[in-house]
């Protein structure tokens, strides 16, 4: 049973309903059921009395108090916002319950040297073969925990990624050294569906078992910098970009394109790491 099931709240339930009819993510009704039940908590009154000061309140709290990162505050909004526009009809627009300003950071990167000496580090074969898998084809956390054995195309070199964020599916490639890797992980454990499951065959993986052997992995490789297995997407992005680059140093751009346009085309390229995930 998902968590949200387990509340017999009627406003809880009624929101994750209309989550459900407009097909959103279960991790979405999950994140969702639980911030407004955070601040039905936090009010001390139903939610269908609450006013735009007592959600501008618990802005404040969530920011001066709680020092949530910019991503969970804008979590809380977006339910908050869903919760009054679409389950409860409030008489205050919507609209005034602002956003928090996304600050501009890079994301965390490991150099493919770093990459290297993270795996050798990992002696598990389960958790190797899984940092790999994500490095290797790009994949977010729940893509790969989502993976099962129908989904590796060996004839095509390809992996359907059915799990994608959106409820969208796409293609990407499958490495000749990440196949060699995942055979050797097949014949050893035997997944008969999921690629690979968590306690139970049905069961996907978790993330905090995935995370405390990164951790234990980074700290043996010598790596200071943080890591968790969404850095793996990042570097992959990264080595993407590294590789264009490269490719364009070895075969210049016909003389056709212009400067300025193969300006835009770096941009774009750059930009990419950013914007992909």
């Amino acid at each position: 049973m998902t968590p949200y099931k387990k509340h017999n709240c009627p406003v809880t339930k009624r929101l994750a309903e209309d989550m459900l009819i407009r097909n959103m993510a279960p991790a979405t009704i999950k994140a969702y059921t639980y911030h407004a039940r955070r601040f039905a908590g936090f009010i001390q009154k139903p939610l269908d009395e609450a006013t735009v000061e007592d959600v501008r309140t618990f802005q404040l709290y969530l920011i001066q108090e709680k020092k949530v990162a910019y991503s969970s505050f804008n979590q809380a909004v977006c339910a908050l916002r869903f919760l009054y526009t679409h389950t409860i009809r409030v008489s205050w627009p919507v609209t005034m319950v602002p956003f928090g300003k996304r600050p501009k950071t890079l994301p965390i990167v490991l150099s493919r040297h770093e990459i290297d000496k993270l795996l050798q580090c990992t002696a598990n074969l389960k958790h190797r073969t899984f940092l790999m898998t994500l490095y290797s084809a790009g994949l977010r956390f729940s893509e790969a925990t989502h993976l099962r054995i129908a989904d590796l195309d060996s004839d095509r070199m390809m992996i359907h990624v059915r799990h994608d964020k959106g409820a969208k599916e796409r293609l990407v490639p499958l490495s000749p050294r990440l196949l060699t890797e995942l055979r050797v992980y097949w014949k050893k454990f035997r997944p008969t569906d999921l690629l690979f499951p968590g306690n139970s065959a049905t069961k996907t993986y978790a993330d905090t078992s995935i995370q405390k052997a990164m951790k234990r992995s980074a700290e043996k490789a010598g790596i200071k910098k943080r890591v968790y297995p969404h850095v793996l997407r990042h570097s992959y992005l990264q080595t993407q970009v590294e590789s264009a680059k490269e490719r364009e140093q070895d075969h210049p751009p016909a003389m056709q394109l212009s400067l300025p346009g193969l300006a835009a085309s770096r941009a774009r390229q750059e930009s990419y790491l950013v914007d992909s995930f």
